[in-house]
């Protein structure tokens, strides 16, 4: 259960304010919501599938000290990386002869490739060892995420700064990431 929720409150974070969030935002003022959400699911199940499984290889074939800290040390730079913050280029304005749901769910998946929220599955899925945990974790998280900013982005823009979500966010990243450095370099 740590997984699942541990997995769940980072990726929900990380999501505020990333470019699939915006892409998702994007695509509902184009299309019906209940469909891009729909598209975000399949995709982001997919996309942190093999997120996960990349994850679990890793702990099979590399030393387990050194995937912690590699994984703390990816913590701290998704903070870094979440204050930088990211932009669309582009993704939401392609016509296409699919449906909607094909369409946003290809965009997303390609979005999601090595974006900060793929790489930070796998880190979890390296620190929990857990990977059916981590993936309902994070998938549910994602959809969290997208279905607040599909719906109430608008709003929360009027009242929470994107800078404030962008730099609570980055904190959280940062701290979580300092504790797995201390985890692996001090507590062995």
């Amino acid at each position: 259960m740590t997984a699942v929720i541990a997995s769940f409150l980072l990726i929900l974070l990380a999501e505020m304010g990333d470019k699939t969030q915006l892409l998702a935002m994007a695509f509902a003022a184009k299309y019906d919501a209940y469909k891009v959400l729909i598209a975000v699911f399949i995709a982001t199940l997919l996309n942190h599938s093999l997120a996960v499984a990349a994850g679990h290889f890793l702990t099979k074939a590399i030393p387990m000290a050194a995937i912690s800290l590699a994984a703390a040390l990816s913590f701290i730079l998704f903070g870094l990386w979440t204050i930088r913050g990211d932009r669309l280029k582009g993704e939401d304005k392609r016509n296409t002869r699919f449906g909607p749901i094909v369409t946003v769910g290809v965009a997303f998946f390609l979005a999601e490739m090595g974006d900060k929220t793929q790489l930070a599955t796998i880190s979890l899925a390296v620190k929990y060892n857990d990977m059916l945990g981590v993936l309902v974790g994070t998938t549910l998280a994602m959809v969290a995420a997208d279905a607040i900013g599909i719906t109430a982005g608008v709003i929360m823009r009027k009242h929470i700064t994107e800078k404030s979500v962008k730099w609570f966010s980055a904190i959280v990243f940062i701290l979580f990431g300092l504790h797995g450095v201390y985890r692996v370099l001090f507590t062995r």
